[in-house]
């Protein structure tokens, strides 16, 4: 044993529960049990890139949604949108873009509400200190019924509009290379239109109930995972926001250009992406600014840094109140996610109103095609933010190239920060770890909504283990749960 060698602790939580797929966080403490290191690792390895090569290209918006159940459709549309620059399809008709629109706004809709009330609610109502067996959707349906049904209800309307447009509520395949396969018969937009004005209501609650979390603990927030960073998103031509299509936008964490209204066909003259030995994640960083600096974040909260306004008028006027809260300079706050989360919520409800009023989704024209290409990149606005798919193809129509940089890669930086940052507050110098204490980091990652997988989820027992090893390697605390029950062996 070389005595010279610093003793450290590792404290390790596999999986990190209530997110979409599995990862872990290791926290090294130092001998005075403070934190000198922190790491979110993702343990899970995705080879489509490497598999669907061969595969012809109009297979790949059906072959890659196979990627993740939650968000099959954000997939689906990428690829979409790709294999439309491969087949030239720079316009398409009004009723292919305007349905594949429709389908875009139903799952944002439906991902956001299924994260805010299943995953995080139980943070949110019950605190992030509340016994673990308190903090889950049992409890939230027990305690306040309504909420609990309101969401259920909300998801299940977003899915029947993907049903609607897209074929099936779970990988379905609507959008096909230059258009659409199907249009909205007046039969499917009456039955959606029955419940829109309901699902306004509610989406404006969930707004209400999010910030008012937010306003009523903010010293909490703001000293929870708040730390400054770049932003990226697709903004509109006027600077509105638009989770369809755009240009790309970086900010810096003073809210300042780094670059503006870029075609996401030149993503890789502004984008990198580094590789790190211990998770299976790259990241991303701006070019001009190296990997050092150029780390950014995506999805709801860095949206609404971004965008100068909402096109809708009740999202718009939600958007200037969380705005006025940093004085309308960007939000750095993790927690702040949850409110621009459901605001988003709010403006795809108006969105898919506007949408099933307009006459174009009943057209017969669906699909185009133009000069044919070998390379095409697609870009959309992801419930958890900015997803690119980019593809090359051969003469005989086979994909020989893919590189897909999902969301969740994109905040890979920025969650890890979030994890040392509260790790550091809440953990470091405390003798014993409660399982308390480790919620706080793990909601921390729950902010991001992180989608670690794109597909696999456990059935039966989520085993969250706590181990604690000293500078030798021996065990010496270890404390587990499953689905509820601790099971303590120290």
């Amino acid at each position: 044993m070389n005595l010279d060698k610093p003793k450290t602790r590792i404290v390790e939580i596999e999986p990190v529960t209530r997110v979409e797929g599995h990862g872990k966080v290791t926290i090294h403490l130092d001998d005075d049990n403070n934190v000198a290191e922190a790491r979110l690792h993702i343990v899970e390895f995705r080879g489509f890139e490497r598999f669907i090569r061969g595969r012809l290209l109009w297979e790949a918006p059906v072959i890659v949604q196979r990627l993740c159940g939650i968000c099959p459709v954000s997939h689906h549309i990428a690829a979409a949108k790709a294999m439309d620059m491969i087949v030239g399809a720079d316009v398409l008709p009004p009723t292919a873009e305007k349905m594949r629109r429709l389908m875009h706004y139903g799952q944002v809709m439906q991902s956001n509400v299924l994260h805010f009330f299943h995953l995080s609610s139980p943070d949110l109502l019950f605190g992030f200190d509340a016994p673990r067996g308190k903090r889950n959707i049992f409890n939230v349906i027990k305690e306040f019924p309504d909420l609990a049904k309101q969401g259920v209800l909300m998801r299940k309307y977003g899915q029947e509009v993907i049903l609607h447009t897209a074929g099936k509520k779970i990988h379905g395949t609507g959008a096909i290379p230059g258009g659409i396969n199907k249009n909205l018969s007046l039969q499917e937009r009456d039955l959606l239109l029955q419940d829109i004005e309901q699902m306004k209501v509610w989406a404006k609650g969930a707004v209400d109930v999010a910030k008012g979390y937010t306003l009523e603990h903010l010293t909490q927030v703001e000293k929870f995972a708040n730390f400054n960073s770049s932003h990226l998103s697709l903004v509109r031509e006027d600077g509105a926001l638009d989770l369809y299509h755009g240009g790309l936008r970086a900010t810096d964490a003073a809210g300042n250009i780094i670059f503006d209204h870029v075609d996401y066909q030149d993503f890789n003259d502004y984008i990198m992406e580094e590789v790190r030995p211990w998770s299976y994640m790259k990241f991303p960083f701006i070019k001009s600014r190296g990997a050092l600096d150029g780390w950014y974040r995506v999805g709801p909260l860095s949206r609404l840094n971004n965008v100068a306004f909402i096109d809708t008028p009740l999202a718009n006027a939600e958007h200037k109140e969380f705005r006025a809260l940093t004085h309308d300079k960007p939000n750095h706050m993790s927690l702040a996610y949850h409110w621009a989360r459901m605001i988003e919520v709010l403006h795809c409800v108006e969105k898919i109103h506007e949408l099933l009023l307009d006459p174009d989704l009943q057209g017969a024209d669906l699909r185009v095609t133009g000069e044919r290409r070998e390379e095409g990149v697609g870009v959309i606005e992801a419930p958890r933010g900015s997803l690119f798919h980019h593809y090359k193809v051969d003469k005989n129509d086979q994909i020989t190239y893919c590189n897909l940089i999902v969301s969740t890669t994109h905040n890979n930086n920025g969650m890890n920060r979030a994890v040392t940052d509260v790790a550091k507050k809440y953990l470091g110098g405390k003798k014993r770890i409660t399982e308390g204490m480790l919620n706080h980091v793990e909601v921390a990652v729950r902010a991001y909504d992180p989608c670690l997988s794109c597909a696999t989820h456990a059935l039966g027992q989520m085993p969250l283990t706590v181990e604690l090893f000293d500078a030798d390697g021996a065990l010496i605390h270890s404390n587990s749960q499953h689905m509820g029950q601790d099971v303590p062996s120290d």
